[in-house]
């Protein structure tokens, strides 16, 4: 861990949103938004690094100008909110996305992908959600039915939308399954591996992730990464705590990024995010 003895020069902040900038649900804090306000008038870049797609964000962060992009589904796609234009994409081949589907429907876990800012999801796992959530319990159903568009054939439509796969994510119930999974898909060339959630495993492109991102937009910038900090909870936003001069982990993060992080700021819920960015920005 840094002991924080010298001045930073923070001009950028890439932000997960799930347990890290929102508070609960969709809501962003008065607090954070206020964090937002006071480091945009220092000239600071704000930038949301996700695993979600476009569609799935809050619409609530489209009303915030501070924010000026979004990396979504771990790093596939920039977006500049300005004018909503994608500025960079790093997504799967389809060679590796065939694989992938392949493997994946041989071994019967549940799949969703993510194609050009949608996730879709085979329609008879959503029915079984809405009528029986509780067999889905390590998952968060309400908002699996409310961000998942359900086609008759996930891996026939995904495998129809190769050229356009940003992510595919493989659900699952237990740590055993996790294990297999690992040993299945960790030694494939021409994809990453990483996860937002104890119970899935999601699968990119080979150079795919938020650290990615987030270089892009520091060179674009004429930013290195001692000018960049970086808040996240889960081990998809691992690369990017690594790549900022302050990596900074929420109280309620997975122990990986507890162990490599800069800094512990508190939990989403009590405004952990916006308390960073005053200690190490403004």
């Amino acid at each position: 861990m840094n002991n924080f003895s010298e001045n930073f020069d923070i001009k950028m902040v890439g932000l997960d949103l799930d347990g890290t900038t929102l508070k609960y649900g969709d809501v962003f804090s008065e607090r954070t938004l206020e964090a937002f306000r006071r480091a945009k008038e220092k000239g600071v870049h704000i930038v949301i690094a996700t695993g979600r797609t476009m569609k799935s964000l809050p619409p609530k962060l489209f009303e915030i100008p501070q924010v000026e992009f979004v990396i979504t589904s771990n790093g596939a796609h920039i977006t500049r909110l300005s004018d909503m234009k994608t500025i960079y994409e790093d997504i799967i081949s389809p060679e590796a996305a065939e694989y992938v589907v392949s493997k994946t429907e041989n071994l019967g876990y549940i799949m969703e992908a993510f194609i050009d800012g949608v996730a879709y999801i085979d329609r008879k796992v959503y029915m079984a959600m809405e009528e029986s959530p509780q067999e889905f319990r390590y998952r968060d159903v309400d908002y699996v039915l409310n961000t998942r568009i359900p086609v008759d054939d996930v891996y026939e439509y995904t495998l129809d939308h190769s050229h356009n796969i940003e992510n595919i994510s493989i659900t699952f119930p237990g740590e055993e399954d996790r294990r297999r999974l690992v040993n299945e898909f960790g030694e494939i060339d021409g994809i990453t591996l990483t996860s937002s959630f104890p119970h899935n495993i999601e699968i990119g492109g080979k150079t795919t992730s938020k650290a990615q991102a987030l270089s892009h937009l520091l060179d674009m910038f004429n930013l290195t990464r001692k000018n960049l900090m970086a808040c996240g909870d889960s081990p998809n936003d691992g690369k990017m705590i690594e790549l900022a001069a302050i990596g900074v982990a929420m109280g309620n993060s997975h122990p990986y990024i507890l162990d490599i992080a800069d800094h512990v700021t508190d939990s989403c819920y009590d405004d952990g995010v916006a308390k960073a960015i005053e200690r190490f920005v403004l």
